[in-house]
């Protein structure tokens, strides 16, 4: 009977692919060493996003819109609001905005009041009122039907 023509004759001992022996297996990790890379990960990761949020985003946000915040002194514990001070109201009436996605077609008409216990806070609303009344026809035009449908949203 003739040999199958699919089997390979085994190699010659003068060969190099002669009996090669195989390489050894990688040692797999155990125990510790296997989950070091996950807990450093899992440690690491949410310190280096509240560093990058406090130390580089915040900073940057604050200095593009122009808000200064007062340094505080060393060891000194930040001014706590002071619950029995005079709270001020100050109110914007009869804001028109055109609702966004009605082509002009839906309009609303919006009253907005703003509280603080700054004591200059009548003048500062008083002196900004056009560029306050600008950030809030915007933010609210920006709203569709849909949105203002489902404020939770």
């Amino acid at each position: 009977m003739p040999a199958n023509p699919q089997t390979p004759e085994p190699a010659k001992s003068g060969s190099p692919d002669a009996e090669e022996t195989p390489a050894p297996a990688p040692k797999a990790a155990v125990g510790f060493q296997a989950w070091l890379p996950l807990i450093v990960t899992v440690v690491f990761m949410p310190v280096l996003a509240y560093a990058m949020t406090d130390f580089v985003l915040l900073p940057q946000i604050q200095k593009g819109l122009g808000i200064t915040t007062p340094v505080a002194a060393a060891g000194a514990k930040p001014k706590a609001e002071n619950p029995g001070a005079k709270k001020i109201t100050v109110s914007m009436d009869k804001l028109l905005v055109n609702v966004a996605g009605t082509m002009g077609s839906r309009y609303l008409l919006v009253s907005l009041s703003m509280v603080s216990t700054e004591a200059n806070f009548q003048q500062k609303v008083t002196d900004n009122d056009a560029a306050l009344r600008d950030m809030a026809s915007s933010t609210l035009g920006s709203k569709t039907l849909a949105d203002l449908g489902h404020p939770q949203l």
